[in-house]
């Protein structure tokens, strides 16, 4: 295989040489053949995103970055020149994944000498570079998290005729955080506005769109490696984040979602302006910051609610965002919440612990008693929301009296949805100068015991939605299910933790098929219907709930088109 012309490749110093195959070839005028230049394809790649939904995002930008040079997409590892894993550290079994992958990589690779490998995301942190290449024999190229717009440069892909963006890439910095050095996010609110501006966001969907509005993060977790992958908290300018989310809306986006590590926390290092001077707060809880003359996240709900569309509603029908800490839960934003429009009847709030002893080790500062405060402020001003939150259990000297603690909150607080883990020592965290005491088979057994305790409150929860009508937005047509629980299940969803709902009783009309969405709630539903309904909201009599997802009949729909035959 042969790569791309150099003379349309500019002197980068680490550049990755990348090869592709032959394109076909554009037609030419017969005189003018002999001075035609060759021409040579770009790489196919294939992007693998483990992790959050910040991680997806990111994806996004990196793909649309390998668009914009005249890359392909490749349908699986097997095919592309080129390979990008955006991987996860804060769990280890994301990391697993990747580590496991390596020797499939290397035979790959064996098989095809021009594949190169790139790995990026929290799993690439300054401090243990060196150790890199012994983890990921496989990996051509290592990128931390605020190196990715400089993704194609690096690989030698970007032209002298390549957008003003993918050329002036500047060099990303580090910063000092607890004697070492760490990803610095400075430089990453003003090249997603140049990405945006050159039309450089390769969206993974045409119904629901991601929005960073801040990056890295500041907070004190000793389990949480983030800080040290992604650097401290830098904000987006306000500006940016409305002129992005007007953006989505003229797309004609369906749902929109923030995020930030620590997402409500947004704005707190941003300058004091005069026209947000009726922002006047301080942070209630953790490290004190004044926020006064500050954009918050309760202002920009409540500027992107107001984007209205023609019939005078909010334009992006859905706002949500992730991931709340409860430091930062104010009363602002819960008002903002209760008011706004599209704003969803939804919120992720992680909890990690139902004992204070334990949440003082992890570093949260905050206690059970703000954490139940904070949620009933929220349940009061927004009647009927979902809240789902996250859980480490087996943490640095958890005593199986504090596992109870945590197992009674579950009872007490009534969580529609749990995302658990057992704690794994992550490298270069300051838990790691904690004993890591609690024996594996004993984290194994809590963490058993706290998901058929919660699921079996999930189940009560959801069988509460029986015989009720949602509005469900229709996200896509669910395949048939594969393996031994193909007969009695269907899939509920790679972001959902498990499965229960049986699968639908017989099609809903000529031309259905099973498909699947969310409500406000950001409750799972199952349906039957045409497949023409993706992106589309409808009417949903819930007929069935488990502890993970509803089952429904549609009732009320757009008209759709019968499917032509052909």
């Amino acid at each position: 295989m042969t790569g791309r012309s150099t003379a349309d490749v500019p002197a980068v110093a680490g550049a990755l040489p990348i090869v592709g195959s032959l394109a076909a070839t554009p037609a030419v005028e017969a005189g003018l053949v002999e001075f035609r230049p060759e021409t040579h394809s770009l790489p196919s790649f294939f992007m693998w995103t483990l992790g959050c939904q910040m991680n997806q995002s990111d994806s996004e930008e990196m793909a649309g970055q390998l668009l914009a040079t005249g890359c392909i997409r490749a349908h699986s590892t097997e095919d592309a020149d080129l390979v990008v894993i955006n991987t996860c550290a804060v769990r280890e079994h994301a990391e697993a994944k990747v580590i496991g992958r390596q020797g499939l990589l290397a035979d790959l690779k064996r098989a095809r000498p021009g594949l190169r490998v790139v790995l990026t995301g929290c799993g690439v942190r300054e401090a243990e570079r060196t150790g890199l290449a012994r983890r990921f024999p496989a990996v051509d190229m290592f990128l931390r998290p605020d190196e990715e717009p400089e993704l194609a440069l690096r690989l030698g892909l970007v032209s002298a005729q390549a957008a003003i963006g993918l050329r002036t890439v500047s060099t990303a910095a580090t910063t000092v955080l607890g004697g070492r050095p760490v990803s610095a996010a400075d430089r990453l609110a003003a090249s997603r506005a140049t990405a945006l501006a050159e039309n450089r966001i390769a969206r993974s969907s045409t119904i629901s769109a991601w929005l960073p509005i801040v990056y890295g993060c500041d907070k004190t977790c000793t389990y949480c490696i983030v800080p040290f992958s992604r650097g401290p908290e830098r904000s987006r300018p306000f500006d940016d984040v409305v002129a992005e989310a007007r953006q989505v809306a003229a797309a004609g986006y369906r749902e929109l979602t923030l995020l930030g590590q620590n997402v409500n926390s947004y704005g707190h290092d941003l300058p004091s302006e005069e026209r947000f001077r009726h922002i006047d707060t301080e942070r209630s809880a953790g490290r004190r910051l004044d926020l006064r003359s500050r954009p918050d996240l309760a202002e920009l709900l409540r500027t992107i609610d107001a984007i209205h569309g023609a019939d005078g509603r909010p334009a992006i029908p859905r706002l949500r965002f992730i991931t709340s800490h409860p430091w930062d839960l104010s009363d602002r934003l819960i008002d903002a919440m209760a008011a706004c429009e599209s704003v969803a009847e939804h919120l992720h709030l992680p909890i990690q612990s139902g004992d204070d002893a334990m949440l003082a080790r992890m570093g949260r500062q905050y206690t059970v008693a703000h954490y139940r405060d904070r949620l009933a402020r929220i349940r009061e001003a927004v009647p009927g929301i979902a809240v789902s939150t996250d859980v480490i259990v087996g943490f640095c000297g958890e005593t199986e009296q504090q596992f109870e603690a945590t197992l009674a909150a579950l009872e007490e607080l009534r969580f529609d949805t749990v995302f658990a883990a057992a704690y794994s020592p992550r490298p270069g965290t300051p838990a790691l100068r904690m004993a890591d005491d609690v024996p594996p088979a004993v984290k194994r057994r809590r963490l058993n015991d706290l998901l058929a305790r919660q699921e079996s409150i999930g189940l009560e929860i959801n069988r509460g939605w029986l015989g009720r009508d949602l509005e469900v937005l229709v996200e896509r047509v669910t395949p048939p299910r594969r393996g031994p629980l193909e007969d009695d299940t269907i899939d509920d969803g790679a972001d959902d933790p498990g499965v229960g709902v049986p699968p639908l009783a017989g099609a809903a009309g000529e031309g259905s098929v099973a498909l699947a969405g969310r409500t406000r709630h950001n409750k799972l539903v199952h349906l039957a219907g045409n497949p023409a309904l993706v992106g589309r909201d409808v009417t949903v009599r819930v007929e069935y709930a488990g502890p993970f997802a509803l089952r429904g009949r549609v009732i009320a729909g757009p008209p759709v088109e019968a499917p032509t035959e052909g």
